[in-house]
This record gives structure tokens, sequence and C-alpha cells, in this order.
């Protein structure tokens, strides 16, 4: 999150977006401080807090839904979203993965890729869908992994792609619209 609030306050008008709000599913996150730091509202959504997965993903839902988002940007969030997120947000909710897609999915991406033996790897933006890391995927960034890497320096690296990769997604879905056809997204030239 911190690579948008960058992209955004050093260019906010040719940026294309901003961000009007910042969830999170737990307190005291690096994400919220940096937002309110920046003066951008905040909420937390726990889903301790809620009698049901089902009831916590309509108040996450809910939540979101209050500052009436274009795009909802899962940066960092690790819990899936259920069907009535995806049903008030479904086509505007964009996730990162720390691998290329669909290589490797879920929460052990990197570990997975090295276990594998794969040569290259990287990391991959995509819109979510009812699946884990199964959604139509916007862009890609690889990563050579290297003979001494191990999981923490590899994943490292990835991190590094995969800020640039989605400030110059979001960016560049905000400023040129797009359409989602079956597993193509398309941005711009929608005329």
């Amino acid at each position: 999150m911190q690579a948008l609030l960058d992209a955004i306050a050093a260019d906010p008008h040719g940026y294309g977006a901003q961000i009007v709000a910042v969830g999170a599913d737990r307190d005291a996150i690096a994400g919220l401080e940096r937002a309110e730091r920046a003066g951008i509202p905040t909420f937390v959504c726990r889903v301790k807090d809620h009698g049901s997965r089902e009831e916590w993903d309509a108040a996450l839902a809910a939540a979101t839904e209050a500052y009436a988002p274009d795009l909802v940007v899962s940066a960092g969030f690790m819990k899936i979203v259920g069907k009535e997120f995806l049903a008030r947000f479904g086509g505007r909710v964009v996730n990162t993965h720390p691998a290329l897609l669909p290589s490797f999915p879920g929460a052990h991406g990197v570990r997975d890729a090295l276990a594998y033996g794969a040569r290259v790897t990287g990391c991959t933006v995509h819109f979510v869908d009812d699946g884990v890391d199964t959604g139509p995927i916007i862009a890609q960034g690889v990563v050579e992994i290297r003979d001494e890497d191990d999981e923490a320096a590899l994943h490292e690296r990835i991190k590094e792609v995969e800020r640039r990769l989605l400030v110059d997604v979001v960016g560049r879905l905000a400023r040129n619209g797009y359409r989602i056809e079956g597993r193509k997204v398309q941005i711009g030239e929608l005329g």
C-alpha cells in the first residue's frame, strides 16, 4: 500500500486513482498506521467479532461499500472474501500473488516454487473471483530464482517487482478503464 500512497503523492492528478479508505482484518498493522498518517479513513473488520464467516463477509462488504470504491485493492489482505463481498464488488477486486499464476497458488507460492525447483517465478496481479488465486490475470512480473535463494530472499525480490507492478496496474485501470472478457482483461480502448 505504501507504494500506492507514494505514487499518488508524486502525481495526484496524473496517476488517476486515489485511496478513499484502508480496511484491515486486524488492528495495529502498518497499513492502517500509514493510511492514518496520510489522512485516509481506516476501518477494521475482524472475523472474531462476528458469529460466522458469512456474517464477517457481509460486514466487510458493508464497511467497504460505505466508501464507494471503484476498485478494491487487497494488497496484504490475507483473508479470502466470500460470496456477498464478491456479489457487491466482483470484477473490481484486485489482488497480488507472489508467483506466476496459475502456478503455485495459495499461501505458500514462494516456498512452493523453490521446492519444485522452478528457475523463474514472479508475481501476478489479478482480479479476485470465488476461487483461490484463480481470477483473471491483469499483469505478471518475472523474477529469476538464484541458486543461493532461500524463501525470505526470494520473497523480498518478488515483493519489489510486485509493488511496482501493482502501482502500474492500478494507475492504468483507473486512468484507462477496463473490461473482463472470460479470463482476459483488456485495459483501455473500450470503445
